[in-house]
Order: C-alpha cells, then sequence, then structure tokens
C-alpha cells in the first residue's frame, strides 16, 4: 500500500534507537512497535515494500499518543508527527482506521449549538453517574455557563470547541490576564468554532484542512488582519501553527505566524501586568507535550509564572507524556492509564498542592486520577485579583 510518504523523510531515520526513552508507549510496554523506530520501521515495510496492513501493523499506529517527544530526540531531526499523521490519513481514506462512530462523535465540534446541546446532556449524565470515570472527563462538565464579552481589538483569543464548552472558566481567567495587561480582547466564540487538532489526530485531514481554511477566512477579515491570534490550549495552538504545512500555501504560513500561545504572548508583556499577591502553594509545572515538543514555548510558561508563584517545581521526568493525547485516553484508555501512572509518580514526587497545565486533555485526564490541576492563567489572574 502507497502510505503517500515522502520517501526522504521517511529515509531520514537511521533506526539509532535515540528517541526510545522519550516514547511513553514504548516506556510502558517495552515493545519495539510501539516505539517511533518501530513505527517507522512499519511504515517503510508497507510503503517501500508492500507489506500487508495486518490489524497487529494497525493497531502499533493506532497506539501512538503522537505527543512528539522524540522529535526534539532526535539527531536526524526525523519529522515524526508529520510521517504518522500521513499515516493515519491514508488508512482513514480507506477505512481502515477511525471508526465511523468516532467520525460521527466529532461532528458536533464544528458546529457551537450542537455541541452546547450534547454538553447539557453529558452534564446531566454525569451527575447521575452515568458517565464511566475511565474516559477521563472533567470532574463537573457545566451546564451553563457565563458568555464571553468583548472588551477590544488588540488580540483574538482563540475559544474553540470543547474547551469552550467545558472549560470556559479558563478563557475567562486568560481574558482577565490579558485585560490586565491593558490588551483588549476579542473572543472568537462561534466565528472560529474548531482548529481541527482532534481531526488531524484521528486522519481525517480533509476535515482538518476544511476547518483550517474556514478559520483562516473568518479570522482574517479586514479588521482582523495582523492582529495577534492567542491561544490558551497547547493543542489547539499546535495545530494552528502548523497550518502552513496542513495546506501549502503562503497565506497559511502567514495566519500561523499570527498565533502565540498565551504564556508566548505575556512574557513580551510581563512589564505591563501588575504583581498583586503571589500564589503561595507549591505550585509543579507540568508541560503538554504539544507545547513542549511541538510548539516548543514551553519556557515561556516559567517566565510568566515565576513571577506570580513563590514555590514553583520542575518535574523530573523530562517532559514524558501524561497520556491524554486529544482524544487518545478514550481510544486507548488501558495504555493512556499506564502513561498517566508514570506522570502521576513523578508529580507525587515533588509533592505539590497544584499542578499547572495549559492544555484541556491534560488538566482533564490527569484530574481524572486526582491530580489538582490549574490552567497558568488561572494561577496568574488569581495572583493578580490578590
Amino acid at each position: 500500500m502507497d502510505l503517500k510518504l515522502d520517501d526522504d523523510e521517511l529515509n531520514t531515520c537511521v533506526q539509532c534507537g535515540l528517541c526510545l526513552p522519550h516514547c511513553p508507549t514504548f516506556r510502558v510496554t517495552g515493545d519495539e512497535s510501539m516505539s517511533p523506530r518501530g513505527r517507522i520501521h512499519l511504515m517503510r515495510e508497507v510503503q517501500l515494500h508492500n507489506a500487508p496492513v495486518t490489524p497487529e501493523v494497525v493497531s502499533s499506529f493506532e497506539t501512538c499518543v503522537q505527543c512528539r517527544g522524540c522529535e526534539p530526540a532526535c539527531p536526524s531531526s526525523v519529522p515524526y508527527g508529520h510521517l504518522m499523521e500521513r499515516t493515519r490519513e491514508t488508512l482513514a481514506d480507506e477505512g481502515i482506521m477511525t471508526p465511523r462512530w468516532q467520525r460521527l462523535g466529532m461532528k458536533p465540534l464544528a458546529h457551537p449549538k450542537l455541541l452546547a446541546t450534547g454538553t447539557k446532556f453529558l452534564s446531566v449524565a454525569q451527575r447521575l453517574n452515568l458517565v464511566p470515570k475511565r474516559l477521563g472527563i472533567s470532574a463537573e462538565v457545566p451546564f451553563r455557563q457565563a458568555p464571553l464579552e468583548v472588551s477590544g481589538t488588540d488580540v483574538l483569543m482563540f475559544t474553540g470547541c470543547v474547551m469552550d464548552a467545558w472549560q470556559r472558566d479558563v478563557h475567562q481567567a486568560g481574558q482577565t490576564v490579558l485585560e490586565a495587561a491593558g490588551f483588549g480582547v476579542t473572543p472568537t466564540g462561534d466565528l472560529a468554532p474548531c482548529c481541527g487538532a482532534l481531526h488531524a489526530h484521528a486522519g481525517l485531514a480533509n476535515d482538518t484542512r476544511s476547518l483550517a481554511t474556514s478559520m483562516m477566512a473568518a479570522l482574517s477579515q479586514a479588521h482582523f488582519a495582523d492582529v495577534p491570534i492567542v491561544v490558551d490550549s497547547a493543542g489547539c495552538g499546535a495545530q494552528m501553527k502548523d497550518y502552513g504545512h496542513l495546506l501549502g500555501t503562503a497565506e497559511a504560513e502567514a495566519f500561523s505566524s499570527r498565533v502565540f500561545d498565551i504564556s508566548e504572548f505575556l512574557a513580551d508583556h510581563l512589564d505591563k501586568l501588575p504583581r498583586g499577591t503571589p500564589i503561595a502553594e507549591r505550585v509543579a509545572i507540568q508541560d503538554p507535550c504539544h507545547l513542549r515538543h511541538v510548539q516548543r514555548v514551553h519556557l515561556a510558561t516559567r517566565k510568566v509564572l515565576e513571577v506570580f508563584v513563590d514555590d514553583l517545581v520542575e518535574l523530573d521526568d523530562d517532559g514524558l507524556c501524561c497520556g491524554a493525547g486529544g482524544a487518545y485516553s478514550i481510544m486507548q484508555p488501558v495504555l493512556a492509564g499506564q502513561i498517566r501512572d508514570r506522570k502521576v509518580e513523578a508529580i507525587d514526587a515533588k509533592s505539590p498542592d497544584l499542578v499547572a497545565s495549559s492544555n484541556p486533555g491534560c488538566s482533564m485526564h490527569l484530574g481524572a486520577a486526582g491530580v489538582p490541576t490549574v490552567h497558568p492563567m488561572e494561577l496568574v489572574a488569581r495572583a493578580i485579583a490578590g
């Protein structure tokens, strides 16, 4: 089968194995087929030698968290994330991966009213104890939330789909901090309801491209031209910064250049923020993979938080994945749980009162294991408020 991979990109891997310690699925299984090196070997066998796509091969690709922790560790700069995305796209197009029920379950993400209705049903079901805890959903999905208000047009704040439906309080905190720094904020809301990150993870590249094109059109109108787009979800930010590669156009590259993680943006404007009262609790930083390994702007989180938190500590796991991986915790609950167990051990070793994480999937997945997670902007907003 032609996986439609670039042979030059595929052959950059020299099978050295330096990626192995940084791969969460290899760490918990010891199985070579669940490592970046093993998965690339299978890609080569399928594409270059017409090896059959057996259930075992499909399982190898499906069980990848797509954390991309292997990329910074790779001396050959193998574009593993793009290889895996293209492989999943091909297998999904062939009907081998991403079952119909999963595709249908993702439809509401681009339709805010449908997502809001589904969220209300989920909220009620959760209160009736009808939602399995293994799904790693927020401890309390809100039934109703206060709307976000426009305060100016200095920055666009991307609110997204699931995060806006389930964690709008994080957006409210982020907007509070941006406004405290003197920026007028326009929440994107229904104007740009979904970035396509979860679709990309699932191999639904056509849907991802469609969502990216719609978002670019909506957020590049004349009155928004050149306005920075600030994102408080690491996964969404990584996806939006990748639109240039996804669409392969100069317009997409220009759009991506306007996208900033909220800590990345605020790190350049710390002098504008009031100091307030520093947070007294011991806070551990948990780097979402798409902030650390893909965007590679995780140091900005520290630059911001060290101003507002007195006792800020690092985990000793070199940024190993927590196992959330978008919808991974739902699709692969056993592996996701085993990966999370390692992360919880690293957290417990530091005995923090709170864990700061800037990705909704990570916070929900860790929260389901009893880890008290907060978004960095919630801490900053609290400190500023005194």
